[in-house]
């Protein structure tokens, strides 16, 4: 890949960091993936928008992600340019008594417990989801029942050339879809939400309850990317691999655990390839049983 749009990059922006051949097994849950050819780690937002635009006039591929809680990185890594937002984009602002901001790197959990010191409800399925506030809105983050439509109005986006805001009807949420999903220029740069003033101690109890049962019921203490599948409809994941003998299933360093059947965890030396291949070979054992092809939730980035 030629130099030349690195050169521009720096001298518009001197401070900028960009650092290649980044293993990502280190910036995500799963503890899985190739390098990143280049990994862009922006302190501000102009430098964001400035690597965007570098990278659409050279042509280079480029990849946004958050903390990295539902991907798997291929094994030969992601070309071009992965940009990371990381703590410089976490700002949390208060618009009103019930209406806040959040920008795309903020952690969800840190959202949800904000909130509920504020005596605010409407995240408290969001306290155990890992991801970020973009993450969350580009797959429309869900647990337990609650989902990030039910407390988004909107969002400012960057859409190649300008910052654009989009409401929630715009956004097109559904079940872990989003807008942004069919357009891969835009990037979520910060989300509108609005709650309901709550009891605190009342939002802290309903939190507690749900981050136990999250304790009780999933691998927490293994690498993972959380639930691996969709739920399919009028029926769960968890429930089809099981009944299909799948628990505890393994290909490599990568198997299904045996406390929820809908997770697959790394067992330390777990390859993307195992984890694709057991994909695989789950799939079609629940579809011959069942006659329904499970389709993945976690997002696969960058080349085998």
């Amino acid at each position: 890949m030629s130099s030349a749009w690195l050169e521009e990059l720096k001298t518009m922006a001197p401070g900028l960091q960009v650092r290649e051949g980044v293993p990502m097994k280190n910036y995500t849950t799963f503890r899985i993936g190739g390098p990143a050819e280049y990994l862009i780690e922006p302190s501000t937002e102009e430098e964001l928008l400035l690597v965007r635009q570098t990278a659409r006039k050279y042509g280079i591929p480029f990849f946004l992600m958050g903390h990295g809680s539902n991907l798997l990185v291929l094994d030969g890594g992601i070309p071009g340019i992965t940009v990371r937002l990381g703590s410089a984009f976490s700002r949390i602002d208060s618009i009103s008594e019930t209406e806040w901001s959040a920008e795309a790197g903020a952690l969800l959990s840190d959202l949800a417990k904000k909130a509920q010191v504020q005596g605010l409800s409407g995240l408290e399925f969001a306290s155990g989801i890992p991801g970020t506030v973009g993450g969350g809105l580009y797959m429309n983050a869900g647990a337990y029942g609650g989902e990030m439509v039910q407390a988004v109005t909107g969002a400012d986006l960057f859409d190649g050339t300008r910052v654009i805001h989009l409401d929630t009807a715009e956004l097109a949420l559904s079940y872990r879809h989003s807008l942004c999903m069919d357009r891969p220029e835009l990037i979520i740069l910060r989300v509108y939400l609005k709650l309901t003033p709550g009891d605190p101690e009342a939002i802290r109890a309903v939190m507690d309850d749900l981050n136990q049962r999250r304790r009780d019921k999933q691998p927490l203490s293994l690498p993972s990317a959380g639930s691996f599948f969709k739920r399919p409809q009028g029926d769960y994941a968890a429930r089809l691999i099981e009944a299909a003998g799948l628990k505890g299933f393994r290909v490599g360093g990568a198997t299904v655990s045996d406390k929820h059947a809908g997770f697959v965890v790394n067992l330390g030396d777990a390859t993307a390839k195992d984890v694709l291949d057991l994909m695989e070979q789950v799939q079609q054992r629940v579809e011959a049983m069942s006659g329904i092809r499970l389709a993945p939730e976690v997002r696969l980035v960058g080349v085998e």
